[in-house]
């Protein structure tokens, strides 16, 4: 059977280049998330990227940790990790094997299996917040840390993979710091999203936690 262009899967060598090439890149891509009782796709609508060792933003920037191994591996696979105890994060590895670079989706529109993501997301007021926020994109997709390391290139059937979908065009990409970044990487304009898309996030800035009011909550 021959595919429609939009629903070719994204070649390896697509997510071999710089994270900076391929981030913006992915704004229109669709996100295919396959379950046992059915799938869920998702136009990606907003990305973060994370240019590993070189970037202080990064979970890659003091080196390699069991934690992070995945983003050190070859790119088209999926790296997730569980942040504030509470939430996972998806991101997709780019770049050469051992360079550590990656993108986190922050957003996107869901346009298959809405009742699935529904299902995940019960407290989402309208289908535009299903996935709207890395944390929630996880969550309606039933992503956590058993896909860490997922090929997304292995073809029609995997748990996660990435078609071609409808790039948007250069015009319609926005780009700006990222989202809740800190110290030498908060100003890095590395958030792109499509302009005008309500399902990207709100931007919020870096808010450095407050250790001593941190202690006396734990010591109450």
């Amino acid at each position: 059977m021959i595919c429609a262009p939009d629903r070719m899967p994204l070649p390896r060598e697509f997510f071999d280049r710089p994270v900076l090439e391929v981030a913006p890149e992915l704004l229109g891509r669709t996100l295919v998330r396959t379950l046992p009782e059915g799938r869920i796709e998702l136009r990606i609508t907003e990305v973060e990227a994370y240019a590993g060792e070189a970037d202080p933003g990064s979970h890659a920037f003091r080196g390699r940790t069991e934690r992070n191994a995945s983003m050190f591996g070859p790119p088209g696979h999926a790296y997730v990790y569980f942040i504030y105890g509470m939430w996972f994060s998806l991101n997709l590895v780019c770049g050469p094997e051992g360079h550590a670079s990656g993108v986190l989706l922050r957003g996107g529109e869901v346009i298959e299996g809405l009742d699935l993501a529904r299902a995940r997301r019960p407290k989402a007021r309208q289908d535009r917040d299903l996935a709207r926020g890395p944390a929630r994109l996880a969550t309606a997709l039933d992503v956590d840390r058993a896909l860490n390391g997922t090929d997304l290139c292995a073809g029609d059937g995997a748990p996660l993979s990435v078609l071609a979908g409808t790039p948007v065009t250069p015009d319609q990409v926005r780009n700006g710091p990222r989202v809740g970044v800190g110290g030498d990487g908060a100003h890095h304009p590395w958030r792109f999203w499509t302009d005008g898309d309500p399902t990207v996030s709100q931007y919020r800035p870096h808010v450095p936690r407050d250790r001593s009011r941190t202690r006396g909550k734990a010591g109450a």
